[in-house]
């Protein structure tokens, strides 16, 4: 080889190195450089590289924006078909969030969702943590043939939501969640929880439909059932249930502090005023330990009940009219004592 040629080689060999050199100069900030930021990045159908790092300089930092799209086009990474929810933390590199984008690993949403009364509150709590949103998840809940399918019907779908913290994605479907939801509730309804229902001559439904309606009478969880017990007296004896909380759910408007007769005559299948025996369905998504207290309620002879003078939230309970007229004579003198109409 002659000195020419190893000279000629050597260059190269050189201006190779500078460039990989300077090749791994830039890069190396910009792959492995963390964020100085957390947040979620969301990604909706068809969304281009250009478009998710607009969201991570909204949601991230902009000049960490700026090296995950430069590592993105370094990939050619096509986003069109990688809608979710990512999360990015802080630390995670420019190749770490790319490569997470490209193989399509969500980070799964949190959904926790209770004190829900209409199946339009549900609904929006949905559509503001999933990409489908409130409405997609109000016509699911309308549906006839997705809630034949999941045994249920318009009025009592509420029971499939039982309170809790869950796991979802974010661009899941309202058909996949309610499925999910039927699952759950399913696991829910152990061989030893239908037995204690059937105990009580109720069936699952019927005593959810009771724990909405405990949970509306009272926030004590020692006093739960002992209110449950007294509306399965009721019942047991063919008596109206008489729930003021049935009433306000008929009239729409749970604000009401002090129940008048005309609103006890409203016309509804929900008015346990003008109907014997349970309403069509739950007025509320019952917790699942409120929904153990009417199964595991207590026997006794209550068939009244009346809310304590002192207002502590709890009750004065009765097993014949001539006590409970007493209890509601010291409560309605406690309200026009605070002027509470």
């Amino acid at each position: 080889m002659t000195k020419r040629l190893r000279n000629t080689i050597l260059g190269g060999a050189i201006a190779l190195a500078v460039v990989l050199l300077g090749a791994v100069a830039w890069l190396w900030p910009m792959t492995l450089s963390g964020s100085p930021a957390e947040g979620t990045v969301h990604v909706p159908p068809g969304a281009t590289v250009r478009q998710v790092a607009d969201s991570i300089a909204a949601n991230v930092d902009a000049d960490f924006a700026v090296r995950v799209h430069r590592v993105l086009d370094l990939l050619d990474s096509d986003l069109t078909r990688r809608e979710g929810a990512y999360r990015i933390d802080k630390g995670d590199t420019p190749l770490d969030v790319a490569r997470r984008l490209r193989n399509h690993v969500q980070t799964p949403v949190r959904f926790t969702f209770n004190n829900v009364r209409t199946a339009r509150q549900f609904a929006d709590r949905f559509g503001a943590r999933f990409a489908a949103g409130g409405d997609a998840m109000m016509a699911a809940l309308r549906d006839t043939a997705l809630l034949d399918s999941l045994g249920c019907d318009s009025c009592n779908v509420m029971c499939l939501l039982l309170p809790d913290t869950y796991e979802f994605y974010w661009n899941v479907t309202p058909d996949q969640l309610l499925r999910r939801m039927k699952k759950y509730h399913d696991q829910f309804w152990t061989d030893a929880r239908k037995q204690k229902a059937a105990n009580l001559g109720l069936t699952p439904t019927q005593v959810q439909i009771i724990a909405s309606i405990v949970e509306e009478e009272t926030a004590k969880a020692d006093e739960k059932p002992l209110v449950a017990r007294l509306y399965i007296n009721r019942l047991q004896q063919d008596m109206p249930l008489q729930a003021d909380p049935t009433v306000k759910f008929a009239i729409g408007d749970f604000s009401i502090r002090r129940l008048t007769i005309p609103m006890t005559r409203v016309e509804s299948p929900y008015n346990t005023y003008r109907i014997t025996g349970l309403p069509p369905g739950p007025i509320r998504c019952a917790e699942k330990a409120t929904i153990d207290a009417v199964l595991d309620a207590p026997r006794h002879d209550y068939i009244y009940m009346c809310a304590k003078e002192d207002f502590s939230g709890y009750h004065n309970f009765a097993a014949d009219y001539a006590t409970h007229s007493a209890n509601a004579r010291r409560y309605q003198a406690a309200l026009n004592a605070r002027n509470i109409h």
